[in-house]
């Protein structure tokens, strides 16, 4: 399959917008972007350029169902959604594009999909992860801020600034809002993925993110038996490639060009595999 640009992949029964930027995954890797909760192809911006011209990989950048101008969700979204992402979803797409090599790169509930794919998951494709604020359990001040999220779109304030990306905003933040603030969300926790994930991960955590503590690159360091490399971004919040730009393209870019170059990427390795008691 010859990836144009741009695009729609269809996922029976989702369609899922993309855009490709650099080399096809048969001519160089491929670094797969899972956007945030409330994120899209449009709202990177053109920070997945400026990662293929800094690395020369080629970077794949999709909208989740019911993100963007992707198919709508069913909603109520079902508090595993992010598991069914990670083994559902992600694995069809991976093998729609035809990836065989390079590295997923996960913002926000992003980090905790590739997460839980690359604990889950023997892909020897996968070559490393970038988590940018990921998120590997709840903290009730990450809740807190989400309210404050739910308030501003009730008063229309978020809702004008979001519904430029996204075809259907009110599913679209319904889709983030509804399972996070969900009581039965409070005990969510994905740590023990940490633990069977056997690639060099990168976390990327913005000094004043608003959604997660330093608690969760901690948990990182803790249960990983894989090495993590960390960067504390000073000044920058919940979404660093737009507050830290510079900085965040310098540490993902040199993470990503020692990681592949030490891996002799001529060398193409097998598939994907599940582990037996995948998540």
């Amino acid at each position: 399959m010859t990836l144009p640009d741009e695009g729609f992949l269809d996922l029976p029964p989702q369609r899922l917008e993309y855009r490709m930027i650099g080399p096809r995954p048969d001519a160089a890797p491929t670094i797969v972007m899972l956007h945030e909760g409330l994120g899209c192809v449009g709202l990177w911006g053109a920070f997945p350029e400026q990662l293929a011209a800094a690395t020369g990989a080629g970077v794949f950048v999709y909208s989740r169902a019911g993100y963007g101008n992707s198919s709508p969700a069913a909603l109520p979204r079902p508090l595993s959604f992010m598991d069914e992402e990670a083994l559902d979803v992600l694995p069809r797409l991976l093998a729609a594009i035809g990836f065989q090599r390079g590295i997923l790169f996960g913002h926000s509930d992003g980090a905790s999909i590739a997460t839980i794919y690359a604990g889950s998951v023997q892909d020897h494709r996968v070559r490393g992860l970038v988590l940018m604020a990921p998120h590997f359990f709840t903290e009730q001040m990450g809740l807190t801020e989400i309210r404050r999220a739910g308030k501003a779109f009730a008063a229309g304030i978020l809702r004008d600034k979001l519904k430029r990306w996204h075809a259907d905003v009110d599913g679209a933040f319904r889709s983030w809002i509804e399972p996070w603030l969900n009581p039965g969300f409070q005990k969510w926790d994905i740590t023990e993925a940490l633990g069977y994930i056997r690639v060099p991960i990168l976390i990327l955590q913005g000094a004043e993110d608003q959604y997660g503590t330093l608690k969760q690159v901690a948990a990182a360091k803790e249960e990983c038996f894989c090495p993590v490399e960390v960067a504390i971004l000073p000044g920058a919040r919940h979404s660093p490639h737009r507050d830290a730009p510079v900085a965040t393209l310098d540490a993902v870019a040199g993470f990503t060009n020692r990681l592949l170059r030490d891996h002799h990427e001529s060398d193409i390795r097998p598939g994907a595999g599940l582990r037996s008691d995948a998540l």
